[in-house]
């Protein structure tokens, strides 16, 4: 494919012959008199590198590099000019140009100057492709739901976005706390830098120091080299600290310099190391309940609420059930490799009847376990775990122990006798399944 180049100038007799020589080299060329034109051709054309006059009937094309830059970054731009000045040279570099050239010198330098300017420009696109490929994978976008309190919720996020300010974000378990993070960080300024995530509750209270802030060769027994915590890994970016609650109070101590003094001192370190990170932050505790039970220092709850989002739970959104699990069966459908699939009428009323304590995590993960049980094209209320149909008023314990033994031979001959995966499908711990096989006998 060839690469396209735009000629902005009104002298059409110098923009033909330079079009021409640009095009014996194998480019595209288009041509613009005006400012104003040249930027609806670049709007509209796959414009890699743009060739501008400063002397334009209706604009300076020193300041048409800057509008240029705004609507395609990665497009290159160089400036020519019949009468160079210093003042224009380092304003047009200023505002993003490639070069600035004047026309007395343009035939030697011109040709190798297209060429260098339009391979920085491809690999400069695809970097731009990736990166708005990135962003709009967790983009708002992305989050399914036209109920209210999920776009209050939303509203409120997109408007923090912008800022570096701190976010708190409130929600059970499985309301999607990261999901908003995500998008949080991606559209906001720091997007172009790392967004790291950690689970608070995952380590103990010494290893979570460490891999937050890292350590220095030596700080312990088998720290043989010096390690950069995440904290660093994030800098200039977003961290993401979930589950906040769980943190001990000494870390939080630690935790509320770096909010504070934007640094901290690693394990086993004399030195200050400083960092310029973003914090979020997400809890499914009332964590003003928490210090004011001197559970959770009240110093780190007032700087981490700066800005709350509290995310509404499923059973609070029931109008998106419907349109969560069809977005869950067309994707494991597509990774299962079977054909589109459908809800039957008793399916759909067990899903919006159900109390989905685990939230959208609980949703994705039936869905997930009836696309792998399904047989054909509609999903029937049969394949549903038996609390979604039974639910408090079970008929009678035998009936409920035909159904459940039913189910777990199912998915144990789906995963080919694996009682790790079966109990992952279930949703169950692999102790509870081993005394169910026990119990119903299943070999």
């Amino acid at each position: 494919m060839q690469s396209t180049i735009l000629i902005i100038d009104d002298e059409k007799k110098l923009s033909g012959l330079l079009a021409r020589i640009i095009g014996l080299e194998g480019y595209d060329v288009l041509e613009a008199a005006t400012g104003k034109e040249g930027l609806k051709t670049l709007m509209q054309e796959d414009v890699l590198l743009v060739i501008s006059d400063v002397k334009l009937p209706d604009v300076n094309g020193v300041d048409l590099v800057k509008a240029i830059k705004e609507k395609k970054p990665y497009v290159e731009v160089i400036n020519l000019t019949a009468y160079g000045t210093i003042a224009d040279g380092v304003k047009s570099i200023k505002n993003g140009a490639f070069n600035y050239i004047t026309k007395g010198d343009d035939n030697d330098k011109i040709i190798p100057l297209v060429n260098q300017a339009v391979e920085k420009a491809i690999l400069q696109r695809r970097v731009f492709d990736l990166e708005k490929k990135v962003a709009n994978k967790y983009s708002f976008a992305k989050i399914i739901g036209y109920s209210k309190p999920l776009l209050e919720a939303v509203s409120l996020a997109r408007k923090v976005a912008a800022t570096d300010t701190t976010v708190l974000l409130l929600g059970e378990t499985g309301t999607g706390k990261e999901v908003f993070a995500s998008a949080i960080h991606y559209e906001g300024n720091r997007k172009l830098m790392p967004f790291v995530a950690v689970n608070c509750s995952s380590f103990s209270a010494e290893l979570l120091e460490s891999e937050l802030f890292g350590y220095k060769a030596g700080a312990f027994t088998g720290a043989q080299k010096d390690k950069k915590g995440l904290f660093e890994e994030a800098n200039n970016g977003t961290i993401f600290l979930d589950e906040i609650g769980e943190m001990n109070l000494e870390l939080q101590a630690k935790l509320l310099r770096v909010l504070e003094s934007k640094s901290f001192i690693k394990v086993g370190d004399t030195q200050t190391t400083k960092v310029n990170v973003r914090i979020l932050a997400a809890t499914n505790r009332d964590l003003q309940k928490e210090a004011e039970a001197g559970h959770f220092r009240m110093d780190l709850f007032y700087r981490l609420s700066v800005f709350t989002i509290s995310l509404p739970s499923l059973n609070e959104r029931k109008g998106d059930i419907e349109l969560l699990a069809n977005h869950y069966l067309r994707e494991f459908a597509t990774k299962t490799g079977k054909r589109p699939l459908k809800m039957n009428s008793d399916f759909i009323d067990l899903l919006n009847r159900h109390h989905w304590k685990g939230n959208i995590r609980e949703l994705k993960n039936v869905i997930e376990r009836v696309v792998i049980l399904a047989e054909n094209d509609t999903l029937s209320s049969d394949l549903l775990p038996v609390e979604f149909k039974y639910g408090s008023t079970m008929h009678s314990a035998l009936d409920l122990a035909s159904v459940e033994r039913q189910h777990i031979q199912k998915v144990l001959a789906h995963t080919h006798g694996n009682k790790t995966e079966t109990a992952r499908l279930l949703g169950i711990g692999l102790t509870t399944l081993y005394r169910k096989l026990d119990e119903y006998q299943i070999s």
